[in-house]
């Protein structure tokens, strides 16, 4: 099977290259937000034909059972900063780009394959992750989120345009983010920073099981 998985910093390009060093996985670099993730995985797609890509860096969590270095794997997708109006067709919910699903579905046996690890050290929590350009530093931010998608275990800033990418092409698609702070029990961003100084060694190491058990 050919594997790839896209990140979006070289703070995680560097984590991902030394959990899948010496192996034929290809860990490529998107850049920042939804343009670059799509740009990235239209990319990967036309020119290394994936069997299947995953989406792996960090994210912040939401809700009580969700916390730092926790891993959040997607079961589905929205954007929480898209709203098409009701102007022209009042099917059309908010975080849907219009003709395209409501939420991005998982593959099923990528999901399936995920929710069966049981890593020893580490909790994992399948669930909806939503996309938006916006860093979530401040809880009103947050609470703005969590007030459309209250079920929403992750917040990043490319997961569902790579799921929209992968959706339209075909392609098998799957989500790991690995907590890095839980924005509505932080004030500055604080959690965010002490995770890339202190603890994210080994974080990805979630993803290397699963890809290791497809």
């Amino acid at each position: 099977m050919k594997i790839g998985i896209i990140v979006a910093m070289d703070k995680e390009l560097q984590q991902l290259q030394q959990v899948f060093k010496n192996s034929d996985i290809l860990v490529e670099k998107c850049g920042i937000g939804k343009v670059n993730a799509a740009l990235g995985a239209q990319r990967m797609i036309n020119e290394f034909h994936p069997d299947c890509i995953i989406s792996s860096g960090c994210a912040g969590g939401n809700g009580d059972d969700i916390n730092v270095q926790d891993v959040v794997v997607s079961k589905e997708l929205c954007y929480h900063d898209v709203y098409c109006g009701k102007a022209i067709d009042d099917t059309t919910i908010y975080g849907q780009v219009q003709g395209l699903p409501a939420r991005y579905q998982a593959d099923p046996y990528l999901l399936s394959k995920a929710i069966s690890l049981q890593p020893t050290d580490i909790a994992l929590h399948p669930g909806l992750i939503v996309t938006g350009d916006w860093f979530v530093d401040s809880k009103d931010k947050m609470r703005e989120i969590v007030g459309h998608f209250p079920e929403a275990k992750a917040i990043d800033m490319e997961s569902c345009a790579i799921a929209q990418t992968c959706y339209i092409n075909k392609v098998p698609f799957i989500s790991f983010r690995v907590i890095s702070d839980v924005p509505l029990r932080d004030t500055n961003a604080s959690q965010y920073h002490n995770f890339w100084d202190t603890i994210a060694e080994h974080s990805f190491q979630v993803t290397k099981t699963f890809v290791e058990s497809l």
